[in-house]
């Protein structure tokens, strides 16, 4: 094949010689769009500008301005430290340099497991710069995967890595001097763009992400192609670390997790514990306030229910092994609630009248996470899900749809989070292999959310792909403090799974009737929304919510210890969660300890307190103190408390 087709984005298509590089194609536009561009995506594959294209596909033309010319500068900075590694250390192993959303990792692992130390970065930059500031070249190449194999010599992740990376007995290889690196990823065509960066941290990894595989070194760094945005990425960094829930949860005592136990597997301590055992409790009584009836379910189920749902077929790869009873029976650590919620339906013969039927649970579930996905409170392995299901007639789909919105928002408000969008979540049309194989179904469902969202007039964008494989879904995408978007909360359409279980209710004629399941999430886990609030109220708490609500601390123990405890014991009858300090410290540490705790009141009790009745308070976060009676302080304290401490 002498030439061949190129298509561009506005669907025009060229033809080329075959062997033609990116940076050709680029020229073929303009000359100023062939100096701006930093790589290509060549069937949806990103791609080196000196790449030679054999063979027809669609084209996009990155420059340094996109996303995606951001990771291509990543990598770059990512192949200087290498290089300056492999000269530092010349028995050092590398695995891969990746990129995320905000800069690079390069995992490595040194001889005898010593370490790279974060008080090596200064050295280890100046040599980076060195090699930067010479612009030195770097080539393209491609090599037979025997040659690629006696280049990286007996480092076992980059012989891996070579076998992975072969295409027809060839492997794409930088060189840069006398230095040699896989090309698993664009980089830049010189040494000279990447000055502008910054090594951050270092951390443990498992190769491949595998707990069963070697633990590597993972250095942590980012680059920017202007220095005042290298300046934000810092700032957003440090204000990251101290909303750090994992940070906040150490600091505040509120969970750990052990590695004699397993990754993924927390600890929730006292206050941790409170604070989970408080969003339990309010939870519970909205979702009674607006009709759910709470079960509770197994945690264990035959996996032939599993197979039944689908969950089997479709969700595998997620699901923990089934554990051999030995007589034949398989026990499966349910991935989901909704097999357990539908037992639940089928326990009884249903009316119309029943309907909707709403069912709910704090239901415990498991996922077979790997090690290296696992963050704090936010991935975990074993989670408890603010689940719900509700068993509706098809005409109640979108007046139950509707309530359930309207809940969540409800909950929204009452822990003052307003930062969050609508996301309808369809099937991907041209990937159905992994949802459920009804065309029709998918098309009525997916019509019934939008018409509802287009009647409640709220605004949603729309996301193929994103759907369960059983049904589409709204999501509610939610900012987090760290930058990111997660969902928060879900609302799903189910006609798959009332079929597959031979779901009925009687109708009004008298005839059977297969009711529609709507699958629903609103605070998702506690264990997420407990890291979400954690970094969202940077472990400021509201009142309602605090661990510890109240600290009082009497100046003098001997003269006032015992009206300390005496306001302890009635602020206890309320129901206030307080602690004396009664250590053998000065009044002004034991101040700086109840703020630096985050607690939202401290009570100073003094001899004027003493004779007055009164008490001294200090509000989290202020300077200034208020003297008033107790019974002042109590109802201000309820009102806060009742009102869920909302700004307005």
């Amino acid at each position: 094949m002498s030439q061949i087709n190129v298509t561009f984005p506005d669907g025009n298509v060229k033809a080329f010689e075959n062997g033609v590089s990116v940076q050709e194609v680029a020229a073929s536009i303009s000359t100023s769009l062939a100096k701006k561009a930093v790589a290509g995506k060549f069937n949806d594959k990103m791609v080196d500008v000196r790449q030679n294209l054999v063979e027809d596909g669609a084209i996009e033309i990155i420059t340094k301005d996109s996303a995606e010319g951001l990771e291509v500068l990543w990598q770059t900075a990512a192949f200087v430290l290498s290089e300056v590694l492999a000269a530092k250390y010349p028995d050092m192993n590398f695995g891969e340099a990746r990129v995320d959303e905000h800069g690079f990792h390069l995992d490595t692992e040194k001889p005898e497991q010593t370490q790279v130390a974060e008080t090596e970065f200064d050295d280890l930059a100046a040599d980076m710069q060195k090699i930067i500031k010479a612009d030195e070249k770097i080539e393209l190449d491609h090599v037979s995967e025997n040659e690629a194999l006696q280049l990286v010599g007996n480092d076992p992740y980059q012989k891996e890595l070579v076998s992975e990376l072969a295409v027809d007995g060839q492997v794409a290889i930088y060189r840069q001097g006398d230095f040699v690196q896989l090309a698993y990823a664009p980089v830049l065509g010189s040494t000279g763009k990447a000055k502008i960066f910054k090594l951050l941290s270092v951390a443990g990894a498992y190769w491949k992400g595998a707990s069963s595989n070697p633990m590597l070194q993972r250095i942590y760094g980012t680059a920017f192609y202007k220095q005042k945005e290298l300046d934000a990425e810092l700032e957003r960094r440090k204000e990251a670390h101290e909303r750090d829930h994992r940070v906040i949860g150490n600091q505040l005592d509120l969970f750990f997790v052990d590695p004699k136990v397993g990754a993924g597997l927390p600890y929730w301590m006292p206050n941790g514990a409170t604070i989970r055992r408080t969003l339990e409790r309010y939870i519970i009584d909205k979702e009674l306030a607006a009709g759910y009836q709470h079960v509770i379910t197994p945690i264990l189920a035959n996996v032939d229910l599993y197979k039944q749902s689908g969950h089997w077929d479709h969700y595998r790869e997620d699901m923990f092994p089934p554990m051999d009873m030995g007589d034949g029976e398989f026990l499966e650590l349910r991935p989901m609630n909704c097999p357990s919620h539908i037992q639940v339906y089928n326990h009884h013969k249903r009316s119309y009248r029943e309907l909707p039927l709403r069912i709910a649970e704090l239901g415990m579930m498991h996922r077979y996470e790997k090690s290296g996905a696992l963050t704090g409170l936010s991935r975990v392995r074993e989670m408890t899900l603010n689940d719900g299901h509700t068993f509706v007639a098809p005409d109640q789909i979108e007046d139950e749809f509707k309530k359930i919105l309207d809940l969540m928002i409800d909950v929204y408000n009452d822990f003052d989070i307003h930062d969050y969008r609508f996301r309808l979540s369809y099937r991907d049309p041209e990937n159905k292999e992994k949802y459920f194989d009804d065309d029709e179904m998918w098309d009525k469902s997916q019509q019934m959310l939008k018409s509802a969202m287009d009647d409640m007039g709220l605004d949603y964008f729309e996301a193929e792909g994103e759907a369960a494989f059983y049904g589409p879904k709204l999501d509610v995408q939610t900012k987090t403090a760290l930058g990111g978007e997660e969902t928060l909360s879900t609302i799903q359409l189910d006609f798959l799974l009332p079929e597959r279980f031979d779901l009925k209710y009687a109708g009004a004629d008298g005839e059977d009737h297969r009711p529609v399941m709507i699958h629903r999430g609103v605070i998702s886990t506690m264990e997420r929304f407990t890291a979400y609030l954690t970094e969202m109220y940077k472990g400021a708490f509201p009142t309602w919510l605090a661990p510890h609500q109240v600290s009082v601390i009497p100046v003098k123990n001997e003269l006032h210890l015992e009206r300390a405890k005496e306001l302890q014991k009635r602020l206890l009858a309320h129901h206030i969660r307080v602690d004396i300090d009664d250590r053998n410290e000065k009044m002004g540490y034991k101040i700086r300890q109840a703020q630096v705790n985050k607690i939202p009141y401290t009570l100073v009790i003094g001899d004027q307190e003493v004779a007055d009745h009164t008490v001294t308070v200090r509000k989290y976060g202020q300077q200034e103190t208020e003297t008033i009676s107790f019974d002042e302080f109590v109802t201000e304290l309820n009102h806060d408390i009742e009102t869920y401490s909302r700004k307005n």
